[in-house]
């Protein structure tokens, strides 16, 4: 079983509302489709380590005050095998920031909450319970 972390990164904008941050995956599977930021936790890495790690490897962003949302073990979640992941969410200012695409990100974006593209993985499912925790 492989363990992944994802970051579910909302950003408040005073005219449009609440959004969240995706990027566009530059490598299969799902290459191209929008995600969230996240990835594999190296061995001994712990889990918040590994989802602020994955955050600012693929969007050029440190943020300190993630929580845990949960994890999301459906198995057919991922076409690679068996991979748990571990969620965790934040608020931010999106006048804030200014995200860049790195890494594993092709392109980067913030997406409002009712307009987001189609997503990989199960990750409408993950925005879905993270944005219960933000309310």
């Amino acid at each position: 079983m492989l363990v992944t972390a994802d970051v579910v990164l909302f950003g408040e904008n005073t005219f449009d509302g609440l959004s969240v941050l995706l990027i566009q995956r530059k490598n299969p599977p799902h290459q191209f489709s929008w995600a969230l930021p996240g990835g594999f936790v190296d061995p001994g890495e712990d889990l918040l380590a590994a989802a602020q790690r994955e955050l600012e490897e693929e969007t050029n962003l440190r943020i300190n005050n993630l929580k845990q949302v949960g994890a999301f073990g459906n198995p057919m979640r991922d076409s690679r095998g068996r991979v748990v992941t571990i969620a965790f969410t934040a608020k931010v200012n999106v006048a804030d920031f200014e995200p860049k695409a790195m890494d594993d990100a092709m392109n980067i974006g913030w997406f409002l909450l009712d307009e987001l593209p189609p997503l990989a993985f199960d990750h409408a499912e993950i925005i879905k319970e993270a944005m219960a925790i933000q309310s």
